[in-house]
């Protein structure tokens, strides 16, 4: 029986799968959408509902308490900044978990992982100068 038993393992030890959830973690939050394994992105939701859970209440106890977490101080900056105001009005649920299919390698289940709001945005291709090429004289 499996009772009080969470979280997967995910074939590592215990300080390696730490650091790896706190790298997803940290991640998600700089670039609000990641592609992982299904089940690292199971293990990685909890952990970033409870960061942005924090932000929200935006005390300097809060804010230490994100960056023994996180990895970066740019990502504590940006979760308190302009993350946890987007989801004051929001009780929970936070991130999203979009299945992509199968890795071809090796045939993972791949997902990605995204903060609520953050939907596609497209990149603007930057204008090539005309007057660039030309010489001046």
């Amino acid at each position: 029986m499996r009772h009080l038993v969470k979280g997967r393992k995910l074939r590592r030890t215990t300080a390696h799968r730490e650091a790896l959830l706190r790298n997803l973690v940290t991640s998600l939050f700089e670039k609000e959408r990641i592609q992982t394994t299904v089940a690292k992105a199971k293990e990685t939701r909890p952990l970033a509902e409870k960061m942005i859970t924090l932000a929200k209440k935006n005390t300097l106890h809060t804010r230490r308490q994100a960056l023994a977490v996180l990895t970066k101080e740019s990502a504590v900056t940006k979760l308190f900044a302009e993350i946890a105001p987007r989801f004051s009005e929001r009780p929970g649920g936070y991130t999203r978990i979009v299945k992509t299919g199968t890795r071809f390698g090796d045939g993972a289940e791949m997902a990605l992982l995204e903060l609520i709001g953050s939907e596609f945005k497209k990149k603007e291709k930057k204008k090539k100068d005309k007057d660039k090429g030309a010489k001046k004289a």
